[in-house]
């Protein structure tokens, strides 16, 4: 039942009003990222709230999958906050780490290079089609096919 809720606590972040640093959280593999607010800012494409910047329990990490949109973006995504300075306006995000040591919210699966890019039959060359490093470049390792211009002018 807790791996069912998890996965819920995840699609709802990847879909809220914070899903961008959600997103961009997933992406990172340091185990820590130290940010101002405005470089959050320009990840959510939106102004913090006021509060943010007043107030350190804004930036508190909730009870497993509770809380607010905020803290659900960065703690769906593996993440708690720490060294949160009002005053510069910046903090430190930590990957978390559930009991056993693995993220407290691990990936629903792990990247397949096959699966996530599969790779596209673009047919076979043409038929007698060959192709050598002498037919493509010149001696100036210019395109055999691209005029030059002698008029003194670029390109």
């Amino acid at each position: 039942m807790a791996a069912a809720r998890d996965e819920l606590v995840r699609e709802a972040a990847a879909r809220g009003k914070y899903a961008p640093l959600y997103r961009h959280l997933t992406a990172l593999v340091e185990p820590e990222w130290r940010i101002s607010f405005g470089d959050i800012e320009a990840i959510l494409g939106f102004d913090l709230p006021a509060s943010a910047r007043l107030y350190r329990p804004w930036w508190a990490n909730q009870k497993r999958g509770s809380g607010h949109s905020h803290a659900l973006a960065w703690q769906a995504a593996g993440w708690k906050t720490r060294d949160v300075d009002l005053e510069a306006e910046t903090l430190v995000f930590e990957r978390a780490r559930g009991a056993s040591g693995a993220p407290a919210f691990p990936p629903t699966r792990k990247f397949d290079l096959d699966r996530d890019f599969p790779a596209v039959d673009m047919g076979s060359w043409p038929k007698g089609f060959t192709a050598s490093r002498e037919q493509i470049y010149d001696d100036m390792e210019h395109p055999t096919g691209e005029s030059q211009d002698d008029s003194g002018g670029g390109r």
